[in-house]
């Protein structure tokens, strides 16, 4: 299944009104993270569809863009659209971009 991906210039050129939602471990997320972005813990996706529904599509980020992209294949699989951010925070903190910490 094809997945539409953003690399980090083009997800900061949306930001912060896009939806971005992280789908890393909390610790993962607490010790570094995208500004604006929210926290679903990929095992928790399947209970959480609420955090990806609406008319506007979901960028999804984890560390290397691994994860995000077997979330946005199940988010396609429900209907949903998922974008997936090519290289994750990782590529996002490489870049030089701004990082913030802390819980969601």
């Amino acid at each position: 299944m094809a997945v539409d991906e953003v690399t980090v210039e083009e997800l900061e050129e949306l930001l912060p009104s896009a939806r971005l939602v992280d789908v890393r471990e909390p610790y993962e997320f607490e010790e570094a993270h995208v500004p604006g972005a929210v926290l679903v813990p990929m095992a928790s996706v399947p209970d959480r569809l609420d955090a990806f529904a609406g008319d506007e599509p979901t960028y999804v980020i984890c560390k290397t863009g691994a994860r995000s992209l077997r979330v946005c294949e199940f988010l396609e699989a429900q209907g949903l659209v998922g974008i997936n951010v090519y290289g994750g925070t990782k590529a996002w903190s490489l870049s030089g971009r701004e990082l913030a910490t802390g819980s969601a």
